[in-house]
């Protein structure tokens, strides 16, 4: 049982010199990956293009065919933060397929746990349009698979990316198939995830969103996982975990104002490898969302794999240390939000 990544070149093909959301940085965190040695470590999976029935569970025909024309004619923007360029629809398809392969080994015990270092990025993208950065939504297919294909009948997605996944919660929001548990600074882009967002129909209590405000850092994300993660997981009992990874809520990222630290990072990594041991088989797969500090998003990217793969604290990287900033407490929303799913009964 090994460790997998998804990796391929046509994820650098997506790109807009300037944006943030660049090319750099999947090179910065492979260049990581070689420097520090972890890649002949770690189980390389092929990615192939989604199979579009699979990518129609999740979003419209208009709405891809829409993405295709527009890289078929030399790209252009979906919105203002959202680009296309002429190979963008196919690393789309190669990046929510990834995924989906990456999956695929885990269901079918080839993998241990996987990681999907893929561009662009998906959790915004809802079922009618790109936004944030993404153009598919790479982690709502993926869970797609696993109900499908896999026969699950019970999955948590965790996302801890600063931006709240919309996309994914859009997709999810009436089916109580999946949990979906997000962490997200607010009010920030873009603007959803309210605490009172908890699902509708027989979707209703299976989605989560923990709003928190700027400056809540380690000691905050700590009492989430442990006071609402934990037992929330427990009672659901899911039979895989997949993890929406964004290092954008480190304390020097330039878009948001959250103070998590590199050692936070893998803190909460490790307390998901011990989560999904306990619940479903160590079946864990990881995918890239947002980062904009590359030398955090390289180090943050290649502890996660350290704690995938099993290795202690002394292999972990932090180059920045812990936040210069007294960090903001997150008692009462954590208190609160266990009144609001039951969890003082």
């Amino acid at each position: 049982m090994v460790t997998g990544y998804v990796y391929d070149p046509i994820y650098l093909e997506h790109d807009l010199p300037g944006h943030p959301e660049s090319r750099e940085r999947l090179v910065a965190i492979y260049q990581h990956l070689e420097t520090a040695g972890l890649l002949p470590a770690l189980m390389p999976v092929a990615a192939r293009p989604v199979a579009l029935d699979l990518l129609h569970a999740v979003h419209s025909e208009p709405y891809r065919a829409a993405v295709e024309r527009l890289a078929e004619r030399g790209g252009g923007h979906l919105d203002p933060d959202t680009y296309v360029c002429r190979r963008s629809y196919e690393a789309a398809l190669l990046a929510a397929g990834g995924v989906v392969e990456a999956t695929a080994g885990v269901l079918a015990g080839a993998l241990r746990n996987a990681f999907a270092l893929v561009r662009p990025p998906g959790h915004h993208a809802t079922p009618q349009r790109g936004m944030g950065f993404c153009l598919f939504n790479n982690v709502a297919i993926a869970a797609q698979y696993a109900l499908t294909q896999g026969k699950l009948h019970r999955i948590l997605i965790v996302d801890f990316d600063v931006h709240h996944g919309n996309g994914t919660q859009a997709a999810f929001y009436a089916d109580d198939r999946v949990l979906f548990f997000s962490t997200h600074q607010y009010p920030h882009y873009p603007g959803t995830g309210y605490w009172n967002e908890t699902g509708e129909g027989r979707g209703e209590g299976y989605t989560v969103n923990v709003p928190l405000p700027a400056g809540v850092g380690d000691a905050g994300f700590r009492l989430v996982f442990e006071r609402l993660l934990q037992p929330l997981a427990l009672r659901y009992q899911p039979e895989l975990i997949l993890v929406s990874a964004g290092y954008d809520a480190h304390w020097d990222d330039p878009l948001a104002g959250l103070r998590l630290s590199l050692a936070g990072y893998a803190w909460m990594s490790r307390f998901l490898v011990s989560l999904a041991d306990e619940l479903c088989a160590g079946r864990l797969v990881f995918t890239l969302e947002g980062g904009y500090h590359l030398d955090v998003l390289a180090a943050g990217v290649g502890n996660t794999l350290r704690v995938l793969l099993g290795q202690g604290d002394a292999q972990l990287v932090d180059p920045l240390g812990p936040a210069p900033f007294q960090e903001q407490p997150a008692d009462e929303l954590v208190a609160h939000l266990r009144r609001v799913h039951g969890l003082n009964a």
